[in-house]
C-alpha cells in the first residue's frame, strides 16, 4: 500500500482592473485527489491593516496562505499604504526563511491602485494588460479576461465572464465565485 498522499488541488483567483476598480474573484472548489471535498470555500478578503483597504486572493495551501496574509497584514500595518514595498519585503522573508520557504501559495494583492502577484520564489509582479491570475485554472481565466478586457464590459463583468469560463475547462476549478471590489484611482 502507498503512502502517498494524494495533494489538495486547486482553485482559480483572477484580478482585473479596468475603469478605476479593480476585482478579486475567486472559486469556491477546494479538492483531495479526484474529489471534491469543498465548494464553497472563501480565497479572496479584504483587511484593513493600518486603515488601508486591500484586497487578497490566494491559491495554494489555505493554512500557508493564512500565514502569509498575517505576515502581509503585519508589514502593511508598519508600511501604511505602501503595498508594493510591503509587498517585497514579505517576498523577502518568504524567500529567505527557512520556516517561510515551505509554504505553498501564492497571492494577488491589490489596495486599488496596485495589482500584484507575490509568489514563493521570491517575485512581486505587476502584471501586464491589468489582469492578473493564478491558481490551477489561473491560465484559462487569464485568457478569456485578456480575450474580453476590450470589450465593453465592467471589471466585474470581466472577472465573472472570465472565471466561468476556467470552471468550464479546470476540472479544480468552480462557479462558485467570492468577488471583492475596490476602488483605484
Amino acid at each position: 500500500m502507498s503512502n502517498t498522499f494524494p495533494g489538495w488541488h486547486g482553485t482559480t483567483i483572477i484580478g482585473v482592473r479596468k475603469n478605476g476598480r479593480v476585482v478579486v474573484a475567486g472559486d469556491g472548489q477546494v479538492s483531495l485527489g479526484q474529489t471534491v471535498i469543498k465548494g464553497t470555500a472563501r480565497k479572496v478578503r479584504r483587511m484593513s491593516p493600518g486603515g488601508h483597504d486591500v484586497v487578497v486572493g490566494f491559491a495554494g495551501s489555505t493554512a500557508d496562505a493564512f500565514t502569509l496574509l498575517e505576515r502581509l497584514e503585519t508589514k502593511l500595518e508598519a508600511m501604511p499604504g505602501q503595498l508594493a514595498r510591503a509587498s517585497v519585503e514579505l517576498a523577502k522573508d518568504w524567500r529567505t526563511d527557512k520556516y517561510l520557504q515551505k509554504l505553498e501559495a501564492m497571492l494577488i494583492v491589490t489596495d486599488g491602485k496596485e495589482l500584484l502577484i507575490i509568489t514563493g520564489a521570491g517575485d512581486v509582479l505587476e502584471p501586464e494588460n491589468n489582469i492578473a491570475a493564478i491558481g490551477s485554472g489561473g491560465n484559462f481565466a487569464l485568457a478569456a479576461a485578456r480575450g474580453l478586457i476590450e470589450a465593453d464590459l465592467s471589471a466585474e463583468e470581466v472577472a465573472r465572464k472570465a472565471m466561468g469560463i476556467a470552471a468550464d475547462i479546470c476540472v479544480y476549478t468552480n462557479g462558485n465565485l467570492t468577488l471583492e471590489t475596490i476602488e483605484g484611482e
